[in-house]
């Protein structure tokens, strides 16, 4: 029996790949946006929309990307302390379906484009979504050179948009409460912005103007979220997404991103997902790495020097606040979730920055990006402090601010951050293997972990694709499959509800907490229980064309590896059967085994037969978990399940690797094809374990030809053919008689 225990290193939908082949968003291009208005007078234009109508006024024009043109597209100016009327070189938001619906370039109809007016480096922005991309879901971002009118603008940082396409890729589903965190006027330093605090009533238009919706409704709930926060974590943990909104506060302190959360309480979006938790997703990275130390909302609310930055307590919020942060204090208040805070901060700072990674990769970028740097006249920096920047602080005089050097910063932040009391002393941790190593939906399995120097150890666990982690304490005392007591391993037993356990682990002591994966809960470990009948199905198959093939489909919401799974032709597995490598099958997901002699892709090197055939489908342990018969195999036809997934075979159009629409058998009466015919006809009708006879009369009345047979019960359809290549051209009827019912049809033969 296989062991089926695998790291799964995935986002948020296990075998679904977030990259598509042509990505917009690829880090190692460097895009080429026109941009074109027929007015001349289109900056003044666009300065007038916004400042009097802001997100509402856009000017239409003709977008190219990379030599593909849209006409008919809205574009503004945005941003706010990026925005400036003086300037040349602005931020811009474009939509190239504003005048024709659905319109967008590799999936993508929102353009964000970021002017890089607070970064010499023109990295930063960039670099923290990478990083921040192995933490949770955050935009993708790259680089594009912008014209307008022909005339080069500059170098912009391209990020995509946090919309509705957005949030169905990572979360599956659109049409729920979001939010943005963005005041309709900033309020700074003290005030209260999009700080989710219960400061403006129990009316939720009053919080209206700190809040942008990007949903069709939801303050109703956002209400709920802000009212159960200032409860405290028990309170709020049913609707909020904790260890995201913990992650989120580790990335900003760990990159030193204040204008977020932090500082002005800004800059994220909230979305509430399936399961009814709201997640928070960062935005707008680009002054992260120290570029605005303008507030921290804490001690120094009034601004920070570089120093300062270097040495900023992750925990300061705990003590004091200029205005209330509940999305941090009410967690970093609570031992646990301070300590699993602190986790995440080490394990941001061992992944990227004590090792270096985010050094190789921001001076991987600057190589990428040098040439149009550069050749950006209207860039707001010189052209050596792009290159200095990555290493040392630039500015400072002649009005311009100071930007700390990445390395600079980074070293001392790594410094401090590792002689921070509970950064050091976590538990060694080691997952064991589960048991039973392949366990039974409806059963149970125990799960182990080695723990050094941990006093209290949990196990996080999910059975259900997408669902909320619940947890339950490990125990080291002898009587949870944990050998002896007292001997390190700890055990917990769970059920086996699910068609995938999705677990981590996690372990604490009076100085630090650790998790395993280290990057839980956005990467997990993952057990697959054996796949039982209606987990995996067969399809559809075509055996009367050549290559023939058999479609498997997943009916489950999860991917599944079948490994060890086989695939027999007749009534029991024998010689022809076929064994499934390590293939995984995405969720709601098809897969093609080809049959005959063709070697193309999963080849089972056997055939089906034409007049009729058996297959099995069975799982790793040789239990049978589909069987299907198929009759007389017809060109241009093959036999499949309508409806698709669970329902009987009937003849239908062929649909590899796609949904089966709709099957050709009529409910009723007959199909009566080719029609005109030469040499065979086919009788297709629904099987319904009954007899039928037929004649057929030419235009005389005489009867020329007559049979019966039985239309079987085994498959949901059934055909019969005719040999009528004896017969002279001409037109003839058909009638067929049923115990139920007599059909007459038309047949030409030519």
């Amino acid at each position: 029996m296989r062991k089926k225990l695998l790291i799964v290193l995935t986002l948020v939908f296990a075998g679904i790949s977030l990259h598509a082949q042509d990505d917009f968003y690829d880090a190692g291009a460097v895009r080429e946006i026109r941009i074109r208005f027929e007015d001349p007078r289109w900056r003044t234009i666009l300065d007038s929309l916004f400042m009097n109508t802001g997100e509402e006024g856009r000017l239409t024009g003709t977008v190219e990307i990379d030599g593909t043109i849209f006409d008919g597209c809205g574009i503004r100016y945005k941003g706010y302390s990026s925005y400036n009327t003086d300037e040349i070189k602005n931020p811009f938001n474009i939509d190239l379906d504003y005048i024709h619906d659905n319109r967008n370039y590799q999936g993508h109809s929102k353009i964000k484009l970021s002017n890089v007016i607070n970064d010499p480096s023109f990295v930063r922005e960039a670099l923290s979504y990478e990083i921040a991309a192995d933490y949770l879901p955050v935009s993708r971002a790259n680089f594009a050179r912008v014209y307008v009118n022909d005339t080069l603008i500059g170098l912009y940082t391209n990020v995509e948009a946090v919309d509705k396409k957005f949030v169905a890729l990572h979360y599956g589903s659109s049409d729920h409460a979001f939010f943005k965190g963005d005041p309709e006027t900033l309020h700074y330093p003290f005030g209260d912005n999009a700080n989710l605090a219960y400061d403006h009533g129990a009316d939720s238009s009053d919080y209206i103007p700190y809040y942008k919706i990007e949903s069709d409704y939801g303050w109703t709930e956002l209400l709920d979220l802000i009212i159960r926060l200032d409860s405290g974590a028990s309170a709020v943990a049913p609707v909020l997404n904790i260890d995201r909104t913990l992650w989120m506060h580790a990335l900003n302190f760990s990159l030193l991103n204040l204008d977020s959360y932090i500082g002005y309480c800004q800059n994220f979006y909230i979305y509430r997902d399936e399961n009814g938790q709201f997640n928070p997703i960062p935005w707008d990275l680009n002054m992260s790495f120290g570029s605005f130390r303008d507030s921290d909302g804490s001690y120094h609310f009034q601004g920070l020097t570089i120093d300062q930055m270097k040495t900023l307590d992750p925990l300061e919020h705990v003590n004091f606040s200029v205005s209330p942060r509940p999305l941090m204090t009410q967690f970093f208040k609570v031992d646990r979730y301070r300590k699993m805070f602190l986790a995440h901060i080490r394990t941001i700072v061992e992944d990227h920055l004590s090792s270096g990674r985010y050094y190789e990769r921001a001076a991987a970028l600057q190589d990428i990006i040098d040439p149009w740097v550069e050749e950006d006249t209207n860039k707001f920096y010189s052209y050596q402090d792009f290159k200095d920047n990555l290493n040392q602080a630039v500015g400072g005089t002649g009005g311009m601010l100071e930007y700390p050097g990445l390395k600079d910063l980074v070293e001392a932040r790594v410094s401090y951050l590792r002689s921070y009391p509970g950064f050091s002393g976590a538990p060694s941790i080691t997952a064991g293997v589960p048991a039973p190593a392949m366990p039974v939906k409806g059963d149970t399995v125990w799960m182990t972990a080695t723990v050094g120097g941990g006093d209290s150890v949990f196990l996080w666990y999910s059975c259900s694709g997408g669902g909320v982690f619940a947890s339950t304490a490990m125990l080291d005392d002898g009587n949870h499959r944990d050998g002896e007591a007292g001997d390190g391993v700890f055990g917990a037993m769970i059920p086996v509800t699910g068609d995938v356990i999705r677990y981590y682990f996690y372990a604490e002591n009076d100085s630090a907490g650790v998790f395993l994966p280290s990057r839980a809960a956005y990467e997990y470990y993952s057990l697959q229980p054996e796949i039982v009948s209606g987990d995996i199905v067969i399809n559809e198959v075509s055996a009367a064309g050549m290559p023939g093939w058999i479609e498997i489909f997943n009916t489950t919401g999860e991917a599944l590896n079948l490994s060890g799974a086989t695939l027999a032709a007749g009534t029991v597995p024998a010689d022809e059967t076929f064994v499934f490598p390590d293939t995984v099958i995405t969720a709601k997901g098809y897969l093609v085994i080809y049959t005959g002699d063709d070697t193309t892709g999963l080849h089972a090197g056997f055939t089906t037969g034409y007049d009729g055939f058996t297959l099995l489908l069975s799982n790793s342990s040789g239990q049978i978990i589909d069987s299907v018969n198929g009759g007389l195999q017809v060109a241009g036809k093959t036999m499949g399940r309508y409806p698709n997934g669970w329902g009987p075979l009937t003849y239908m159009q062929p649909t590899p690797c796609a949904h089966n629409a709709f099957g050709t058998t009529p409910d009723k009466g007959f199909l009566l094809y080719p029609n005109p015919a030469r040499e065979q006809v086919y009788i297709e009708l629904r099987a319904a374990d009954a007899q039928y006879s037929y004649y057929l009369v030419d235009a005389l009345g005489r009867k020329v030809l007559a049979g019966a047979f039985s239309s079987g019960s085994g498959t949901g359809a059934t055909i019969h053919s005719l040999d009528v290549s004896g017969l002279r051209n001409g037109f003839y009827l058909l009638k067929l008689t049923g115990d139920q019912e007599a059909v007459t049809k038309k047949l030409i033969i030519e």
